[in-house]
């Protein structure tokens, strides 16, 4: 049967025409309509004359959707229309399996799947009872609201980690390095390689000095680390990364929605926590979870937030003046044997620039 209210399916990657490794777990913070269509007939004509109906819900912010095809020649004759309409090549099936929509080899069970801005099944309809899905879509218009609550993400502020004039220490290593232009990590070819796009607009400044990494440590095991495992039950041993990074409203520094875990050499981060080194000195530059709405979190200069790597994040722009942080994450010894296994997957022997098309 296909997956019922409540249920989530598994994040995928797949290919649509514009990139080849779409993540399905990027869409969170939208309502999303997936379209499993049957092969060119009747069937087809009619879901595809709903798709363009509404058309019009569609605009990547609120809604989004996505017709699903097997057949390489029949999803090579598809025009997607920006914003708000593409799809996805299942060539094996992989997206059936996970909505519990495979028919059997080669076959998949002809569907609507509305999911809310958690990612999780809203509701499902065969696919020639269009009107009624678009009938209930069209009453979900609001990702604050849909829960019937407000939501809040599941994270921990804690302010004084750092002292002010710690934070401008930091801050000037910052500016004695001038800093570089950060990438994204992704799998490519069976490897996980920083890829320099539109996707995030940030530099960042590695922390060298021993004496001052020290230094960092030591606050973060007296202030932070006890604060973790109060909150969460977990005793994080490991810090991964001693930059200083900066966000800037000169070209609009940004990082789009993203999870920190996804990669085949990232898989061992299990929380990541940001700290402000000067919270009263930009715009704009701050946290949002977009799968528990669109509430922003800012932690006081000198302050953490820290959250599970697996939660869909974004830092958005910043609007006037820098933003510094400092951005490590934190992972325990089970997590440190699988960052081992891994190691030989990451390479970082040169950048690739890419172009981020959507």
């Amino acid at each position: 049967m296909p997956l019922t209210m409540g249920c989530a399916p598994a994040h995928f990657a797949a290919r649509t025409h514009a990139r080849p490794d779409y993540s399905f777990g990027s869409l969170g913070g939208r309502f999303v309509l997936m379209a499993f269509l049957p092969e060119p007939g009747p069937a087809r004509d009619a879901a595809a004359l709903a798709l363009a109906t509404w058309r019009h819900l569609f605009d990547d912010l609120t809604w989004v959707a996505f017709g699903v095809i097997r057949d390489a020649a029949d999803f090579e004759r598809q025009t997607p229309m920006l914003p708000g309409l593409r799809y996805f090549h299942d060539p094996d099936g992989e997206i059936a399996r996970h909505f519990a929509l495979e028919a059997g080899p080669g076959a998949t069970i002809p569907q609507w799947v509305l999911l809310d801005p958690g990612l999780r099944v809203l509701s499902s309809w065969p696919i020639d009872q269009a009107d009624a899905a678009f009938a209930v879509a069209r009453r979900h218009h609001d990702v604050e609201a849909h829960a019937g609550v407000p939501q809040h993400a599941p994270v921990l502020i804690v302010p004084r980690i750092f002292e002010p004039a710690f934070c401008r220490e930091l801050i000037e290593v910052y500016q004695r390095d001038g800093g570089r232009v950060s990438g994204v990590m992704r799998d490519v070819g069976g490897r996980t390689v920083a890829i320099v796009d539109n996707f995030k607009k940030r530099r960042d400044a590695t922390i060298d000095d021993e004496n001052l990494r020290g230094r960092i440590q030591s606050r973060i095991r007296a202030r932070l680390l006890p604060q973790i495992e109060k909150t969460f039950m977990f005793k994080a041993t490991r810090m991964e990364r001693y930059i200083v990074a900066r966000y800037d409203a000169a070209d609009g520094g940004y990082f789009r929605p993203h999870r920190d875990n996804t990669t085949l050499a990232t898989a061992h981060r299990q929380f990541a926590c940001s700290i402000n080194l000067n919270a009263e000195e930009f715009e704009g530059g701050d946290l949002r979870f977009p799968e528990f709405g669109r509430r922003t979190y800012r932690p006081p200069t000198g302050g953490a937030v820290i959250f599970s790597c697996a939660l869909l994040h974004e830092a958005t722009a910043v609007t006037r003046g820098e933003r510094f942080a400092f951005l490590p994450f934190f992972y325990d010894e089970a997590a440190a044997a699988i960052r081992q296994q891994t190691q030989s997957f990451l390479d970082l022997s040169h950048t690739s620039r890419a172009n981020d098309a959507a």
